[in-house]
């Protein structure tokens, strides 16, 4: 490992003070930094611990909604009554995610900053136009199994491999960040990138600027029908093949009689560089009857343009099936859902 300077900051005009200087990167739970700093993937001149400027509550946020401290451990999240009852998507999410151990010290802040998981971003020794721009692309004709099929790149085909950003992303998150210049909102549909023709920008964070919190939307209406799904080559501490979150707004359905979709949300995961989502899917599910038909119908835009390169081509139809269990799991009911992101292996997708 590379010497470096180590800051504790002690208030947030501290900490953007040492971070407006060039090659200064924050730590807080350090689970994807440390381990891409050992592997020499990433040097940064010195690290701000930003863990002591008490950003860290689950609150109401005010004019309705929730309000996720940067700071605040993945755990303490997935977990916090307001989080459960409100929004049990971004709850299963969460836990669908690493291990109790590394859950318990992640922030929330951090899981949004997670770097790729591409094999060749690890290894120092092959070409990876993300860890080294212009040098190529070693996955495009390599080991390419957990790869993206939409939205990459001749550049770049890795996926980000966050479970609690698919949620947000579902969910119409924002992601509140401060710099010296000031306050700024970015929509999370914004937040992360495609990887285009700059694969080692992996969001539209700018140079100085700190995630302060991120902020939920009222969603009532999805709590009764959400799932999330996770396909994954173990049950324990994997990182999704593909990944689904779904909620469902629904009329009737009771008594036997057909439901009936008012409106829907989908995100993937495992599939891009960012969480996926096509908002022309959900539309074509509104006044649809909840049912595979429509679910399908869903699929096949959600999934519109997507390739394979070589070894992942089974996710092509990994991700229609992941996303009809989904949809048809959410309408049963979110107590149907449980247990589901957590226990899902390969083949029950498939």
């Amino acid at each position: 490992m590379n010497p470096f300077t180590f800051t504790q900051a002690g208030d947030i005009d501290a900490a953007l003070a040492r971070l407006a200087i060039p090659g200064a990167r924050p730590i807080a739970g350090g689970t994807n930094l440390l381990d891409l700093m050992k592997e020499g993937v990433m040097q940064p001149d010195e690290l701000v611990d930003i863990n002591g400027l008490g950003l860290d509550s689950v609150e109401e946020a005010p004019g309705g909604g929730l309000r996720l401290g940067a700071l605040a451990r993945n755990a303490d999240t997935a977990y916090h009554p307001l989080v459960r009852a409100r929004y049990p998507l971004l709850s299963a999410a969460i836990l669908a995610g690493a291990s109790p151990q590394l859950r318990n010290m992640a922030s929330n802040g951090g899981n949004l900053m997670q770097r790729t998981r591409c094999y060749y971003f690890y290894d120092l020794g092959t070409p990876c136009n993300k860890r080294e721009p212009g040098s190529g692309c070693s996955a495009r004709n390599g080991l390419n199994r957990l790869h993206a099929i939409l939205g990459a790149s001749e550049h770049c085909i890795a996926t980000h491999p966050s479970d609690m950003c698919v949620a947000l992303r579902a969910l119409d998150a924002v992601v509140h960040v401060r710099s010296q210049g000031g306050v700024r909102e970015i929509p999370f549909a914004d937040f992360h990138r495609l990887p285009g023709e700059q694969p080692e920008l992996d969001n539209t964070l700018a140079p100085g600027e700190l995630i302060t919190h991120i902020t939920l939307p009222e969603a009532e209406r999805y709590v009764k029908h959400s799932a999330y799904i996770k396909v994954r080559e173990r049950l324990s501490y994997a990182f999704a093949l593909v990944s689904v979150a779904a909620a469902l707004e629904l009329d009737g359905g009771k008594d036997g009689k057909v439901a009936t979709i008012r409106s829907a949300r989908i995100a993937l995961g495992g599939v891009a560089h960012k969480p996926w989502r096509v908002e022309e899917a959900e539309r074509a599910l509104e006044g649809k009857t909840a049912g595979l038909e429509a679910f399908g119908a869903a699929a096949d835009i959600l999934l519109h343009g997507a390739q394979g390169h070589g070894q992942n081509d089974f996710k092509l139809t990994l991700a229609r099936n992941a996303i009809e269990q989904a949809l048809a799991t959410a309408a049963r009911g979110t107590e149907a859902a449980k247990g589901i992101a957590k226990d899902t292996p390969q083949g029950d997708a498939q």
